[in-house]
């Protein structure tokens, strides 16, 4: 299997361009450059151990030596930088005893076992002692030597046997540079030096199991279990990862169509070869037994489900939504696309729903989570997207991050931000909890605006308050970019004694002098990069926020160029994707009105309908008018409302009250106990098409293997759906849909496979003035023109303490789940979090008489729910917080219907509670066990059956 190239050392960027001649070959490259990557470029190959193109170089293994005319002794090649007219020579005799004499000490003090080590063919170490031509060990191998060290099998992906350790230190530095998480070290001296993970093993250290080391490790010392179990993989497929929004691209190494290992790839444009514990470790659930393969029908949701052939489950739920509009209308049929399915297969279900049921009743769970940032950059900069590519935050000076946790949410990316904040970036956390970045190893925010939950607008416009009553505005961009007349009335706006930190302090529950240091700092700190998540867009003001943000980098002239923007989070791989496809009621693809007469006669004539120019109903909509019975068949593509939906409980009756409820996944999720058709939908492995991650980056994905459900993609199972209600879609494969989207999309009209293959990746816009893509957004002007500020005036939310829910609890994610965790709690990643828990300050917990691992209630004026507690200042008093990646944790069961003014995005983050010691699970949590034992139940006895 052809392996990713290694040039040893990183590649340099500098105008200024070397040429020197190596072994007669003459070679330019840019200053700075290393010797052996010079080496590299011109196709010779340097013997090397320590050194690798992810890290920088380490001088320490002396395979790389070389000889340069003119100097003395043998430099290191990858410590040695390129200088002009050099003369080097990378083979001689005395090179070539110097480089087996150190072969000979590594291999002294090495296991002999390479027939049966699972690294035999793939190992660095084997492949240089060949390199240097190594014949004989003149040491023996009976001195004292590490080849008893026992091996390390605590973490669920990967060993480590340190008796095949050459302490290289390439998994240490990749612990330090790549990840940040100084997890490894080098303990002891000289022949006693050896790498450890903590006090114990790893996992009682601070690792994250994100794999660089294993990457990085040159032998069999760090190893996938994987690999050890299966092989040695022989061919690979470059995918895109199916988890959050960062969008880091995979080599996925196969053996058939068994995957072995997933790799990050060294070019992947968002994540340049790491990765994080989910998308390099946690694909494990894509072959778990819990996988339905099978469609199923049931005529009641407390029937049996019957396994049924394709065609019989497609012709069932067609002839139930014939029925159902026939008899109530067109308008009690909808949608739900999923943030986790491909552009294309998000694309195919709104057309279904637009075109053949009549009606746009289409809605996504974006919605649910980034609406308003769709709604408020719309507003202000034009376009419903980030304005940077994630590697700007190697250039910014000062970075915000509000309402976001990047190394739980989306590590990859939070890994390079901690890079640049250990080069010197200056960091400003707006957080009710004190998030990693706080103060992890070599990175501590300058401050920590700790507010209330539900105070983000206040927050926002006291901010502005310093800026304008300072002085701070950057006029010149103001007058140059934006629209002067919005300005003067929102500056007039936020410079009032009522916007001021003075007169905020108490409600935000942070000190007046600290609000004016953050805000000076932001302002007058060189680049300013603002990177927000859902503790900003699920509140009550979400869109009010997005609109602040945006209001304050127009006012501080912090857009348009590297380094500095307004960079949403967005939290699983496809939500910007899902919002670039129409999957909203109001909007086609790229963010055009149903109202729009001419956005709309071009789809007509595309898909030969006519189209509704009426917005359609939102999630919200669909679930109150179900319960009111006008609302009666729902097709809900892999999204699971019954767990990630607000006030769990209206979500179930809703789903009870509908007659017909189609879900498509790949397991028996929360939403299928309530369903009356369940079509198995295919993995990230078994699928092509694209996604579309949080820096606007379409990435390919590509089919691996063949889907376990009889051979079907999503987006073919929607379209047999199309095909059998009597409108032919006719797709040849995902790219066919793509070219429909491009076609129709002027922000995709440059995007094919073909460009994909070629580029690896593209950034919309991509089109004829930008056919490689676009990095940055807003260069020289916003896409509406102008940039246009509005009045942020903060509304508190109508979710209010008082004595009988004092606390306020709020909710967020944990590095190693993901979402409702239908996908990683069938991975090993339990093994880090195995049940949800809700964090309480060691105040509040001592007045409630509730200690570490009690059970404890939590009720809402929505429902109630059992959690086991965690005591911890993370959290500040007054405040709580729990994750909701376990669906028998109940936490959506307590949040309420309050929602975003513009958006109905759901206001998640502010919840008002009363925390009690208990002894016994909450009614729901019995009901729920007991209902979802009765469901799965069903779903295996239809298997069964079908088996006999």
């Amino acid at each position: 299997m052809d392996k990713q190239k290694d040039y040893a050392t990183p590649a340099r960027k500098s105008d200024k361009q070397v040429t020197l001649e190596i072994d007669g070959q003459q070679v330019t490259v840019p200053s700075g450059t290393s010797l052996i990557h010079a080496a590299m470029v011109a196709g010779i190959t340097i013997p090397k151990l320590c050194a690798t193109d992810s890290l920088e170089p380490f001088g320490s293994c002396r395979l790389c030596l070389v000889e340069v005319e003119g100097r003395r002794g043998f430099p290191a090649s990858c410590t040695t930088p390129v200088d002009e007219g050099l003369k080097v020579h990378t083979q001689s005799k005395k090179l070539a005893d110097v480089r087996r004499g150190v072969m000979e000490l590594y291999i002294s003090d090495h296991p002999l076992d390479c027939l049966t080590c699972a690294t035999n063919g793939d190992c660095e170490l084997q492949d240089m002692a060949g390199a240097v031509g190594l014949r004989e060990v003149r040491y023996g191998y009976e001195g004292e030597n590490h080849l008893k060290a026992e091996k390390d099998e605590s973490n669920p992906y990967f060993t480590f046997d340190p008796s095949k350790c050459i302490v290289c230190s390439r998994c240490v530095r990749a612990c330090e540079e790549t990840q940040g998480t100084f997890a490894l070290t080098i303990e002891g001296r000289g022949f006693e030096s050896k790498v450890a993970a903590g006090i114990n093993d790893f996992m009682d250290s601070e690792c994250v199991s994100c794999g660089a080391c294993v990457a990085a490790c040159p032998t069999a010392t760090l190893m996938e279990k994987s690999v050890i179990e299966q092989g040695l993989p022989e061919h690979s497929v470059t995918t895109t990862c199916a988890y959050c929004g960062v969008g880091c691209s995979f080599n996925a190494e196969m053996r058939g169509e068994e995957v072995v290992r997933m790799v990050p790839n060294k070019d992947g444009g968002a994540n340049h070869g790491h990765s994080c514990v989910k998308g390099r470790f946690a694909w494990g659930y894509t072959t778990h037994k819990d996988r339905i393969t099978k469609p199923m029908i049931r005529k009641s949701i407390h029937d049996p489900w019957q396994e049924v052939s394709w065609d019989e489950a497609i012709n069932y739920a067609a002839s139930e939504i014939t029925r159902i509009q026939a008899k109530y209308g067109k308008h009690s049929a909808g949608a739900i696309t999923s943030s986790r399915c491909t552009n294309e297969e998000v694309y195919v279900v709104q057309k279904l729903v637009r075109a053949v049921f009549g009606t746009n009743n289409v809605d996504t769970c974006a919605r649910v989570c980034h609406s308003p940032t769709g709604y408020g950059l719309k507003q202000t900069l034009g376009e419903s997207a980030g304005t940077q590519t994630f590697d700007s935050v190697m250039k910014s000076d000062v970075i915000m991050v509000i309402g976001a946790n990047p190394t739980d949410g989306h590590p990859v990316f939070g890994s390079q931000m901690k890079r640049r904040l250990r080069e010197g970036a200056k960091l400003i956390v707006a957080d009710p909890r004190a998030i990693d970045l706080v103060s992890s190893p070599h990175v501590k925010a300058n401050y920590h605006l700790k507010l209330r939950p539900g105070t983000n607008v206040a927050l926002i416009s006291a901010m502005a308050h310093v800026v304008v009553t300072e002085g701070l505005v950057d006029e010149d961009f103001v007058k140059a970019r934006c629209e002067w007349d919005s300005f003067v009335i929102w500056r007039d706006f936020v410079a009032k004694p009522q916007n001021s930190p003075e007169a905020l302090s108490e409600e935000l529950g942070i000190k007046a002098e600290e609000i004016r240091a953050a805000a000076r700092l932001f302002a007058t700190g060189g680049n300013g990069a603002i990177y927000y998540g859902l503790g900003v867009t699920e509140h009550s003001q979400g869109s009010t926020m997005v609109m602040g943000i945006a209001n304050l980098a127009m006012a501080t002239g912090n857009l348009g160029r590297e380094g500095v923007g307004v960079n949403p989070l967005r939290g699983q791989n496809n939500v910007q994707g899902s919002c670039d496809m129409g999957s909203m009621p109001h909007e086609f693809t790229g963010y055009r009105h149903v109202s729009d007469d001419a956005a709309r006669a071009l789809f007509e004539k595309a898909w030969g309908r006519p189209l509704s120019n009426e917005p359609g109903l939102r999630i919200p909509n669909m679930l109150d008018l179900a319960g009111e019975g006008g609302f009666k068949a729902l097709y809900c593509n892999g999204e699971d409302i019954a767990q990630s939906d607000p006030n769990t409980q209206h979500v179930t009756h809703a789903l009870e009250s509908m007659e017909c409820v189609i879900v498509q996944d790949l397991f028996l999720n929360e939403t299928a106990m309530y369903a009356h058709v369940f079509l198995p939908g295919a993995s990230f492995l078994e699928k092509s098409g694209t996604f579309t991650n949080a820096e606007r980056r379409i990435s390919p994905v590509r089919r691996v293997m063949t889907p376990k459900n009889g051979g079907k993609e999503d987006w073919e199972i929607t379209a047999m759906l199309s095909n059998a209600l009597g409108y032919p879609m006719n797709y040849k494969s995902a790219w066919d849909i793509l070219d429909e989207i491009a076609e129709l999309t002027p922000t995709f009209k440059g995007v094919s496979q073909q460009k994909l293959d070629e580029l690896g990746s593209v950034q919309w816009p991509c089109n004829d003035e930008h056919p490689s893509g676009t990095p940055t957004m807003h260069i020289d002007e916003f896409v509406r023109g102008k940039g246009k500020f509005f009045i942020t005036e903060y509304v508190p939310t109508t979710e209010k303490v008082n004595a009988k829910y004092p606390l306020i609890l709020t909710t967020g994610r944990i590095l190693s789940q993901y979402n409702v965790g239908a996908q990683t709690r069938r991975t090993n990643n339990v093994a880090w979090h195995t049940e949800d828990r809700v964090e309480i300050h060691p105040h509040d917990a001592e007045d409630r008489g509730i200690k570490e691992n009690d059970w404890v209630g939590i009720n809402s004026r929505a429902g109630q729910t059992v959690l086991r507690a965690k005591i911890t200042e993370r959290v500040q008093p007054g405040v709580i917080y729990t994750t909701f990646h376990h669906p028998e944790s109940g936490a959506n069961v307590i949040t309420t219907d309050n929602s975003d003014w513009a958006t109905n995005c759901p206001e998640f983050k502010v919840t008002a509670v009363q925390v009690t010691r208990v002894s016994q699970l909450s009614d729901w949590q019995r009901n729920y066990q007991e209902f979802s034992e009765e469901q799965i139940g069903f779903a295996q006895v239809a298997s069964e059956q079908a088996a006999q």
